[in-house]
């Protein structure tokens, strides 16, 4: 019998939570593709106005990646609760990120790249394609490490 069965109706996640690496890993790409576009367009609004605004793609990805990490827990509790950890550093992160490019555009500054952000983004990245690309490497894994 599983702990939480009452507090939430897990019978969903027998059919969805094989695929939840996967659908993070994509949505984990899809975070860093959208980076991408919203730091080039606050280079633009940065150029233009005083202030820039959140993308809202970037805005979106950032909220899946949250709530799918979250969701992870109830399948993987250890490798979901490191994903949670390491995504909600990237949310904080990118929270900042954006308040530290709103003073650059409103003193007139050069628009730097978010590198906190990246950083941390990348090591999501690392995190999910271990965990949902391992049967690449599996062969070759399972040859030096014995379980």
């Amino acid at each position: 019998m599983d702990p939480l069965q009452f507090l939430v109706p897990l019978g969903w996640l027998a059919a969805a939570g094989p695929a939840l690496p996967y659908a993070i890993f994509v949505m984990t790409v899809a975070n860093l593709a959208t980076r991408h576009l919203a730091h080039r367009r606050h280079v633009d609004q940065g150029q233009e106005a005083d202030s820039v605004e959140a993308y809202t793609p970037h805005v979106f990805t950032n909220v899946g990646l949250v709530l799918l990490s979250f969701v992870y827990i109830l399948v993987a509790p250890v490798r979901g609760t490191i994903l949670s950890v390491l995504v909600l550093a990237m949310f904080i992160a990118d929270f900042f990120e954006l308040e530290a490019r709103n003073v650059e555009a409103r003193n007139d500054m050069e628009i730097e790249a978010p590198k906190s952000s990246i950083a941390a983004s990348l090591v999501v990245l690392v995190w999910t394609s271990y965990f949902a690309l391992f049967f690449v490497v599996e062969g070759i894994w399972n040859q030096f490490v014995v379980a």
